[in-house]
Parts: structure tokens; sequence; C-alpha cells
């Protein structure tokens, strides 16, 4: 999908013909058996050549991907990926979704990955049955933010995805409140994956990612930990109005594009959920590659 493509669905309009009734869309979704409660994951992304890199922090979602499957495999995975912005929230429906190249000046290696992971659009009309005010969509497909994480969880892409998109035009508490509703997808079998970046401050980095200089600003550190804190307590109203962290907050987050996703996954937790971080680092000037599990 060419960037342009891409755009359009800030516009993209819903589609009578693309779903059943909504009374359908409830006896589908009550027909799924219940299973365990599935983890959640945020995943810090970081750069589209993770996508082709075996490092530490790859190597770590390789772990996580034989660790869900070993415990129970997904029946499918939704994502909340930093990359998809909408006026609106959208979900897709593509019975076979496109390995979306959402960037650009990188190695043509980069441009030649797919991942034809299958969609899911029955477990989409459960999603779309809960949000009475979303949409299906079938003009995204897979974005960078997504791919270039399951690449390295479920290199077989043999597990159903789907995403669900940011309205960009809410406030950011309005995530956290629609991402409880979806609570019910962790007892459906659904690994529910936020991917975006906790520090992303891509004018910051630009410099130390030109002269490889894989050192972090302090303020990035200052941040990222304090996030890791309020992570910890559960402390998602702190972590909405990340401002009163001081300087280091909007430093941290001038867009809050890649925050979002971590307010999804962390508004998921249940009472008697762990909190693991997985993977910790601040590098290149800006950018935080937390990951953390949620149960």
């Amino acid at each position: 999908m060419r960037r342009k493509d891409a755009l359009k669905s800030l516009a993209v309009l819903p589609f009578s013909t693309a779903m059943n009734s909504l009374q359908d869309l409830h006896t589908t979704a009550s027909s799924f058996q219940k299973t365990a409660k599935m983890p959640v994951l945020f995943v810090g992304h970081g750069s589209p050549m993770n996508a082709l890199a075996d490092n530490p922090f790859t190597q770590t979602l390789h772990r996580l991907g034989q660790d869900i499957r070993n415990l129970q495999p997904p029946r499918a995975i939704l994502v909340v990926s930093a990359h998809w912005l909408t006026r609106g929230t959208f979900v897709t429906v593509n019975e076979r979704p496109e390995t979306i190249h959402d960037f650009g000046g990188f190695p043509q290696e980069l441009f030649d990955m797919q991942y034809p992971a299958p969609g899911a659009p029955e477990v989409a009309q459960e999603v779309l049955a809960a949000l009475p005010d979303a949409h299906p969509s079938d003009e995204w497909g897979l974005d960078h933010g997504t791919w270039t994480v399951l690449h390295h969880m479920f290199p077989e892409a043999d597990i159903p995805v789907f995403q669900l998109s940011i309205d960009y035009y809410k406030p950011i508490t309005y995530h956290a409140e629609l991402s409880r509703q979806l609570q019910f997808l962790r007892r459906r079998g659904v690994l529910i994956l936020g991917s975006g970046n906790i520090v992303h401050n891509l004018r910051q980095s630009m410099p130390s990612f030109m002269n490889d200089d894989p050192r972090p600003h302090a303020w990035a550190v200052e941040f990222d930990a304090w996030a890791k804190a309020k992570i910890d307590q559960r402390d998602l109203f702190s972590l909405a109005h990340y401002q009163q962290a001081g300087a280091s907050g909007p430093l941290s987050v001038p867009t809050p594009d890649h925050y979002i996703p971590m307010l999804y996954s962390l508004a998921l937790a249940e009472p008697d959920d762990d909190i693991r971080h997985a993977f910790e680092e601040v590098s290149f000037g800006g950018m935080s590659m937390r990951t953390f599990v949620v149960g």
C-alpha cells in the first residue's frame, strides 16, 4: 500500500454490506467458547529495521511469542498500533490483510518483507458489537507497528491478525475507557497488543541515529523511569496526564500517537494480573523500547 493510499483511512467511511445486523454480531460473539485469560502486551517497536535485526530486543519478542504459544495459542491477535490514526474508531475486517510498508528511506530488503497472516473478520465482529460507535474497515492492513513485531513473535504468520485504529481526535483519557470495553476478548482467546513507544521524539533522536550514537538523553531516561513506576502502580490517571512528570514529559511525548497504545494495554490489567517488564532500554537520544506483559 502506497503512503497516499494509506492516508485515505483517515477519511474511511463505514460500509453496510460488510457486516450483519447488530443482533447477528452479538450472536456471533456469544458463540465462541471462553478460554483461560490471555495476557496483554505493550511493545516499544522502535525502528522498522528491527524487522531485519537479531538483537536483544528481537530475541525478547521471539521468547515472548514462544511462551504465549506454549501456554495458550491465541485464537487471534488484536493490535492497537501507533501507525493507524483516524477520525473515529475503526476495526479491520479483511480476510487477507495487506502488509503495509508505511515508511521510506530503508533498504529494499525491508520493503520486500511480507507478513501473510490471515485476518480475523469473525473476531472483528465481536469488537464491533462491543463498540457500537466503531466502524468496519477493509482499507487498512497490517502496518509496520504490527508486522515488524509479529514477524519475530509468531514468524509462521499462522495466527489471524486484525487492528483497532486510534481516534486521534479524542482526548487521551478516552482511550483507556475504550480499552476496558475489550476486556472480554482476553477470555475469548484473543491476544491484545499495543505497539508504540513510551518515549518517542524523532526530532531529538535523528542526530543520534545519523551518527550511530546509542546514548540516551537524560530527560528520556528520566521519563521512562517515571512511566515505569506509574505502570507498576497502574496509575492510568498520572500516565494520561504525563505533563506532570515535569519537563521530561513534553520532550518524551511531543505527540501522543506512540504513547496512546501503552494506555490501551495497561487499561486491560485486572487486579490479579502481574505486570512484567520484558525489555527495558532507552537509546538513540529519545527512544524507549520498554516492553511489558500484563498477566
